[in-house]
């Protein structure tokens, strides 16, 4: 075989360096120039173009004889390590020759055996391991080994590398090899040492003659390098020889070798060269190359400046039969993973090492703060005794006295109380009840006194036990028990008090009872915080397996036309992915292709060849494999009726993604800024707030920078933002903007307050100007982002309020320093501001609204009709934090999934003591709403007579903004209040807290709305496991399936159907609906259990949303 070493290079060593920086980052080692000015440090006179090629001639370089290595000997391992960085200040003094030596060939030779040292400066040590075919060759020389004289030439070093051998010779070697073998025939092992000694002899002067042949011929030539082997492998010790006389180092007494392998990528090294006795001025040095090696990358310098680089286009040899560079990146790919897995199990041990610290820190303040609260407690009770113990007698004469005079804690004594002294004269039971210590431990005695045999009065007794810690004793007496009792003799209000005589605690009992205090303390907190804690890690697990349904139920969304198997894509195997033509534009095409590719078509290996599809075994569908690469985060793919292209499906402009898991590259984070002028909880009026919010949160969750421009409100409530603080100022229209910076729900929000007071109205909506102030905002926020230097990639604007956003960044800021951003429009209701929103509808990159069927249903006003391309409906979600049935505080007891019956049995009964409805087992309706007619107002009425007459309860919750809906319904109410006062209750107001209590304790939650772009109610009431009863309209019928109707369109959402829902808008639907659900409860009460179980686990949340956002985001910026 034969290699070139071509002198001629493409490319500087700096050139390489520039280009694979992102790659692998090399540490400057000894002589090496600083970074980015690589090739004007080498300075050369070897001619362009030229080549040297060498062919080998003799036995490969790496053949050795096979032996076995004795226990005892280490002559084929490194007694010192390689060098590392950290030897660079020390080998960059010329005078300082250690770590940098080498030997040649010729050297081997001889009386002086010195030991080859190589330094490899890299991240990465430079570990030399031995080769299965050196094992077999070292077991054999030891099976065939004689003694060989100390001055016997070296064979050639095995895979382990040339610093094998150290401080000793092959006859040492053989020696210790010897040693091992004693149980072997004498002349037999003289016979073998024999042999094997003429065998390393012949095969060490065949080498020598080959590399003298070779440094004669290329010396003949003018040729600068060669290197022994000719063929160069990987996982092979290789020998490279300088000719100095012709290099630009020919008058430096130091030659020194500097480099890298695989385009100075892998393990860079650096050795020193050494003089050989060869003809000619040949220097050499011997290292290993790694067997992840495709190529050696190489200089010469005289260990200070003055470099031999091939004139600027550095050396280099090509490596024969091992990774392409191709397959060494993919090996790279898999250490970075490697790498990845490492430092995220560091960090998490870190991580954990920390929270054990703040937990231990916690600990000792939470102790400190027991053993405060102890302290107080002992001084206020120290206080309490002495003061009561100035009052208390051990007997008031002719009322009461105890027996025996003297005793103490635990002791049982007898309490006489003369009846006729007091208000108790003719009561016909006495009781005493009491307690010790000024009551500290409340009503701790309670005893019925029995008549005494006395004659010198009407003298009753008890027979108490003294409480333990008690000082004081404190009673009353009375004519029956404590819940019992009517007349009570209380020493006129002032109680009786006695001294425990033998109790008196002296200071050491008060310490001994503040520790008691304190352990107890530590007790109750520590009891506290287990279920603080069993909590909130519960609300985690809940949390993430919820998210994990939702993600599966994400990649089965599309299941009808596109999936794969395995269903969650693995980086570094193979996925089949599934496609269904029938159900798009291919439908009959007799060919369908593949185009593909990952990381959103930007992946380095760039598209994948188109490949035709096979049919497969199910049906109408037909497959391909395709193999994901280690550093993949998302596969993108389309489909195309031939392999040119043709007609494609690209799932109506968004193309298909598949996110990809446990690769080593994640996706980079995009930066969305929000621009609005509602959010909650600081600035909300409708569900507009709630959706910036909510939605801005989930994105934030998925790894991406999120910014919201919001008014500054004078009416604004501030005790929700967080971190409130002055950012900065600008000017635009003609007045300052003072901006402020604050974080809401984790959110960070900058709050714009131009000096103009705009915002100063106290309220969002309803000035004659709104229109105005809104259109100024749009501007100044744009502005903003201008001004500071923001970059977002997308700007998301929301109804007519910022719809201005749209067109004044197309007009003005567009191609003035905002050009990477993208416009994306969200109609939240397209009753308001119709102009507005089509205007902005035809400006912006992307547009949508709160659902699919809302889009459809809007899709013919004129508003829209023209861009319906570019028009996208997405469902919204709900805050799982705000609304948990396992963590709120305005429900009786926490409920999840498990015990949903328990939980909302305990709401129901909390809920009609409330309202004064009747405690029992009834099905209830509930109804939260707004009282407009979009809401269905004649359907609500109708459904609560409905409920009536089915012998069931209502309760609404909810006021009108007209008044004369309002008075509508508060003479409903009256009614209602009157016939049907223990079933119906109206509450026509707004109330936070008792919404709660409805949506837990309520069986049905009804939303007969007219049209309903979103609407949440239904999914709050799936939250709390109350099953909806809606209209079939907008977000409606897209959340809600129908448990007798919608089974195969909830199959193909991935979700099990959940509640009842009608077509109409007349009281025949609503009866319709409303009958089979209450039919259900009384008729099927198991199976309506489970029902309520099942929608609990549904995920309404922004897990869904937020993943939906983030494909439309993407797809805006592919415009």
């Amino acid at each position: 075989m034969e290699v070139s070493i071509q002198a001629q290079r493409p490319q500087s060593c700096r050139g390489i360096f520039q280009q694979r920086g992102s790659n692998l980052r090399l540490k400057p080692f000894t002589g090496f120039p600083p970074h980015g000015r690589y090739s004007s440090w080498f300075k050369g006179n070897l001619a362009n173009g030229v080549s040297y090629q060498i062919t080998a001639r003799s036995a490969d370089f790496s053949r050795r004889r096979q032996r076995k290595v004795s226990p005892g000997s280490k002559g084929l391992v490194p007694k010192n390590p390689v060098g590392t960085s950290g030897q660079k200040t020390n080998q960059r003094n010329i005078g300082d020759k250690k770590g940098i030596t080498s030997l040649t060939s010729s050297e081997l030779d001889g009386k002086n055996k010195k030991t080859l040292e190589s330094r490899v400066d890299t991240r990465r040590e430079l570990v030399v391991e031995p080769s299965e075919e050196s094992d077999v060759e070292e077991k054999r020389i030891d099976e065939t080994s004689t003694k060989v004289e100390e001055s016997s030439s070296v064979s050639k070093p095995s895979s382990r590398g040339i610093q094998g051998i150290k401080n000793a010779s092959v006859g040492k070697v053989l020696d210790d090899l010897a040693d091992t073998d004693k149980g072997i025939d004498a002349s037999e092992k003289l016979t073998n040492e024999v042999s094997l000694k003429l065998k390393l002899e012949r095969e060490e002067k065949l080498r020598k003659e080959e590399i003298a042949r070779l440094a004669e011929e290329n010396f003949s030539r003018g040729n600068k390098i060669f290197v022994y082997p000719q063929v160069v492998k990987p996982d092979q010790d290789i020998e490279v020889f300088l000719n100095r006389s012709i290099s630009t180092l020919s008058n430096e007494p130091e030659v020194q070798m500097m480099g890298a392998f695989n385009d100075w990528r892998w393990k860079s090294f650096n050795f020193r060269l050494n003089k050989t006795q060869l003809k000619g001025d040949w220097w050499s040095c011997q290292f290993h190359v790694p067997k992840e090696s495709y190529k050696i990358d190489f200089v010469f310098f005289n260990g200070q400046n003055v470099y031999d680089n091939n004139d600027a286009k550095n050396f280099w040899i090509t490596v024969e039969g091992g990774m392409d560079l191709l397959a060494f990146e993919d090996f790279l790919l898999e250490e970075k993973r490697k790498e990845q897995e490492k430092l995220a199990k560091e960090q998490a041990e870190r991580e954990r090492q920390a929270e054990e610290q703040r937990r231990i820190e916690a600990e000792k303040a939470a102790s400190e703060a027991d053993r405060a609260q102890a302290k107080a407690e002992i001084v206020k009770r120290r206080q309490m005794v002495q003061e009561l113990i100035k009052k208390a007698v051990r007997s008031v004469e002719d009322v009461w006295h105890i027996e025996p005079r003297e005793f103490k804690g635990e002791d049982l004594v007898k309490l006489y109380y003369n009846r006729s002294s007091g208000p108790l004269a003719h009561a016909k039971e006495l009781w005493i009840h009491g307690g010790h210590n000024g009551w500290t431990d409340g009503l701790s005695i309670v005893e019925r006194l029995v008549s005494s045999e006395r004659k010198d009065g009407d003298w009753w007794y008890a027979n108490v036990v003294v409480p333990e810690q008690a000082v004081l004793l404190d009673w009353v007496f009375a004519d029956g028990p404590p819940q019992n009792a009517v007349l009570y003799d209380n020493n006129h209000r002032h109680d009786f008090h006695a001294i425990v005589p033998k109790s008196i605690p002296e200071e050491l009992d008060w310490v001994e009872e503040e520790h008691q205090i304190y352990k107890k303390l530590q007790e109750e907190r520590r009891l506290k915080e287990e279920a603080i804690r069993a909590k909130v890690e519960r609300t985690a697990r809940m949390k993430a397996e919820m998210k994990e349904r939702t993600l599966k139920r994400f990649l089965l969304s599309q299941k009808h036309i596109v999936y794969t198997e395995p269903l969650d894509v693995q980086a570094g195997n193979k996925a089949t992915v599934f496609y269904n033509p029938a159900n798009t534009v291919l439908n009959g095409k007799p060919e369908v292709w593949f185009r593909g590719s990952f990381n959103r078509w930007t992946h380095r290996k760039g598209p994948l060849q188109p490949q035709k599809m096979l049919p497969a075994e199910n049906g109408s569908r037909v497959k391909t494999i395709v193999p994901v690469p280690l550093d993949a985060y998302m596969m993108d793919f389309v489909f195309s009726e031939t392999e040119d292209g043709g007609l494609f499906d690209n799932n109506n402009g968004m193309d298909y993604h598949i996110p990809v898991f446990r690769g080593v590259a994640k996706e980079p984070p995009m930066n969305i800024v929000h621009i609005a002028v509602e959010m909650a909880p600081i600035a909300k009026v409708g569900g507009l707030g709630d959706v910036v919010t909510s939605l801005s949160r989930a994105v934030q969750d998925l790894n991406h920078h999120v910014d919201i421009i919001l008014p500054k409100y004078d009416c604004l409530n501030f005790s929700n933002v967080k971190e409130f603080q002055y950012n900065r100022s600008f000017s635009w229209g003609g007045t300052e903007i003072k901006v402020w910076f604050g974080k809401v729900e984790g959110v960070s929000v900058y709050f714009l307050e131009p000096q103009n007071r705009f915002f100063d109205a106290g309220c969002v909506y309803g000035c004659k100007n709104d229109a105005e102030r809104f259109g100024f905002f749009c501007h100044a926020a744009l502005e903003f982002l201008l001004q500071s230097g923001f970059h977002p990639d997308i700007i998301h604007c929301h109804d007519w309020s910022s719809a201005p956003v749209a067109w004044l960044f197309k007009d003005h800021y567009m191609h003035y320093g905002l050009s990477k951003a993208r416009v994306v429009f969200t109609i939240h209701n397209l009753e308001f501001g119709t102009h507005f929103i089509g205007k902005a509808v035809a400006y912006s990159d992307k547009s949508t609204t709160v659902s699919n069927t809302y889009a459809k249903e809007v899709s013919g006003n004129p508003a829209i009709a023209s861009h319906l391309y570019k028009f996208h409906g997405i469902i919204n979600g709900i805050d799982q934090d705000i609304w948990d049935p396992y963590d709120d505080k305005f429900i009786p007891i926490s409920y999840t999934s498990e015990n949903v019956v328990e939980g909302k049995q305990a709401a129901k009964e909390a809920l009609q003591q409330r309202l004064g409805l009747k405690t029992a087992d009834l099905p209830v309706v509930g109804i939260i709403t707004r009282l407009t007619r979009q809401k269905g107002i004649h359907l609500i009425k109708h459904a609560i007579r409905r409920t009536l007459e089915r012998n069931g309860q209502v309760v609404l919750l909810g006021s009108a903004p007209d008044p004369r809906i309002q008075n509508d319904f508060v003479n409903l109410a009256n009614q209602l209040h009157s016939s049907h006062a223990d079933r119906a209750r109206l509450c026509l107001t707004y109330d936070e807290p008792l919404s709660h209590l409805i949506y837990a304790g309520a069986d049905f939650i009804l939303v007969p709305s007219i049209f309903e772009p979103c609407g949440l109610t239904q999914l709050i009431a799936m939250r709390y496991g109350s099953i909806p009863v809606v209209r079939k309209t907008g977000g409606l019928y897209d959340t809600v399936f129908d448990v007798d109707h919608d089974k195969e369109r909830a199959d193909a959402v991935g979700v099990e159907p959940n509640g009842f829902s009608f077509d109409g808008a007349d009281a025949a639907g609503v009866d319709y609906a409303l009958n089979r659900a209450i039919s259900a409860w009384y008729d099927g009460r198991d199976w309506f259990n489970s029902l309520c179980k099942t929608v609990m686990e549904q995920d309404w949340s922004w897990n869904k949303p937020a993943l939906d956002y983030m494909e439309l985001y993407h797809a805006a910026r592919k415009e």
